[in-house]
């Protein structure tokens, strides 16, 4: 961080602006051990006045993340979008005045756009392009300002809240002239959405340090009843076992989520109602109201230090950024990973649109289908999530371990898109290919949010979690501004969905293999530990 804002937390000397994780030697550890055990390790202390985890925190904690599956506003929501605006274009073969729905269409599909026309696939990358850019502007003007005070509690309330109220009018999306409503439903939608992943996700590296096994950890450490290397592993695997729960709780909520909305798409009384889909829609954003609202009830505070002297929440985020910025010299690896989670994070987040575009076409948009296979994804990923999460823990295997393991579906996902440029009998053409996408993004996916989330909390300086986790998700969202421009020019120039999947394989590779043999996170995480360390000396 800048050297005023540190020197300003500082120089008050009240207990209120001391870093919360770092002990009153300065140096993250017991004062007796100078900062480093045998082997020159540091480890970030605990705030004793920050209060313990309770079990109906956590249990408020995962059963949010249940609610917020994404199924709504990330699946159902972009269908219904891409629906609409389908039915309100024609086929540029055919001209103006044509149906796309027609069952002797050429397959492509323009809307009025500007002075010419534009592909619906193209108008539905380009909604995410601007969703993702309205995203990184949050990101970077308040996001890390959740480091201080009670903010960043109310940024993730906020957010929620948006979100509700933009699935709740998707009611209003009942005619294809509507279609325009409907992108900036999906766009409202969606950065909500997203936003809330970020904020939550933020929450965690605190309450993690807060389990009463932590706390036990930390007094065995603290009392030389263990090394501070072990001291680090078992911390490591208790961030992963509440990481790896709050994912479960999410693909159940999928599968819950799911289940629910076939009491409305299977019986005729609702199936064949015109406005099932809108149903469907207010049904899942109300499961994730009645499951969200217990996290902002039990959660306890631990309040950030306050806003510095002359600072503004909406100003001092750029200047967080700007001061993590100036840290890669000395977190190298922290920035490394967020470079390279930059860069997979598009390739994935784009490669998942561009799958959905080619799977809402070849199913006609039925929600019915979207909803089984939405199923089949949401119990492979629960599956796996638990099957990853034993594996972990039984055999103590590192967290960029397992990582690894998901980036290599990760590279092959595009790859085999790519298959279809040259031909129609593999490369996602047929409705099995589709099946098999959801059940192997469900086993090796689903633990990939996990782990990039674990893998950024371990290498995240101790009480700067927001500004971290501001750049974690910057690198996620402010990334997926290049993937879907580029496809949407690459569609644009082509008029072929699947000339995109080229640039989305280069990126997760390269992406993958700076994460698999450049990111030390041992390295990187004591790196983060010292620098917090020296920030609060």
């Amino acid at each position: 961080m800048p050297t005023e804002l540190a020197a300003e937390r500082v120089k008050s000397g009240s207990p209120d602006t001391k870093d919360p994780n770092v002990s009153d030697s300065g140096l993250g550890v017991p004062p007796d051990a100078q900062g480093k055990d045998e082997g020159g390790v540091l480890v970030a202390s605990m705030d004793q006045n920050e209060p313990q985890v309770t079990r109906k925190e956590l249990w408020s904690y995962y059963l949010y993340y249940n609610g917020d599956n994404g199924v709504g506003p990330l699946g159902y929501t972009q269908t219904l979008f891409q629906s609409l605006a389908t039915s309100a274009g024609y086929d540029p073969i055919a001209g103006p005045g044509s149906s796309c729905t027609e069952s002797n269409e050429s397959g492509q599909c323009v809307l009025p756009w500007g002075a010419g026309s534009k592909p619906v696939a193209s108008i539905v990358l380009l909604a995410n392009g601007i969703s993702f850019a309205i995203m990184t502007a949050i990101f970077t003007t308040i996001g890390s300002a959740g480091d201080y005070g009670t903010f960043g509690r109310w940024l993730l309330f906020v957010m929620t809240v948006i979100c509700w109220a933009a699935q709740y009018a998707c009611m209003a999306l009942t005619s294809p002239s509507r279609w325009k409503l409907a992108m900036v439903l999906y766009i409202i939608g969606f950065v909500s959405y997203g936003a809330t992943l970020v904020f939550y996700a933020a929450a965690f590296p605190r309450l993690a340090r807060n389990t009463p096994h932590s706390r036990k950890l930390r007094d065995k450490y603290e009392n030389g009843e263990i090394s501070a290397e072990e001291y680090e592993k078992e911390e490591s695997l208790e961030k992963n076992r509440i990481s790896n729960i709050s994912t479960v709780h999410s693909n159940v909520g999928y599968v819950v989520t799911y289940a629910l909305n076939l009491a409305l798409l299977l019986p005729p009384v609702t199936a064949n109602s015109p406005l099932v889909d809108n149903y469907v829609l207010a049904l899942d954003n109300t499961y994730w109201v009645l499951l969200g609202i217990w996290w902002f009830i039990y959660q306890l505070p631990r309040p950030g230090p306050p806003l510095p002297k002359g600072e503004h929440y909406f100003t001092i985020g750029w200047k967080q950024i700007w001061a993590a910025v100036k840290t890669y010299k000395h977190l190298p690896y922290t920035f490394v990973y967020l470079v390279a989670y930059f860069l997979l994070a598009d390739g994935l987040n784009t490669t998942g649109t561009l799958v959905s575009i080619c799977q809402n076409a070849k199913f006609s948009f039925s929600f019915l289908t979207l909803t089984y296979l939405g199923l089949s994804q949401a119990i492979t990923s629960t599956i796996s999530t638990l099957g990853f999460w034993y594996i972990q823990r039984y055999w103590k295997i590192s967290t960029k371990k397992m990582f690894v393991v998901t980036n290599v579906v990760t590279i092959l996902i595009p790859l085999w898109g790519m298959i279809g440029i040259w031909t129609d009998k593999f490369g996602f053409h047929n409705v099995w290919e589709f099946w098999a996408y959801n059940i192997v993004f469900g086993l090796f996916q689903a633990p990939y949010y996990a782990f990039s989330q674990t893998m950024m909390a371990e290498l995240s300086p101790p009480g700067f979690d927001n500004m971290f986790f501001g750049l974690f998700g910057l690198s996620n969202r402010a990334s997926s501004m290049v993937g879907p421009n580029v496809i949407q020019a690459i569609i644009d120039k082509t008029g072929n969905n699947w000339q995109g999947f080229p640039f989305l394989f280069a990126l997760c590779s390269i992406a993958s293999f700076i994460i698999w043999f450049v990111v030390d996170v041992e390295k990187g995480r004591r790196a983060a530990t010292n620098w917090a360390s020296s920030q609060r000396g």
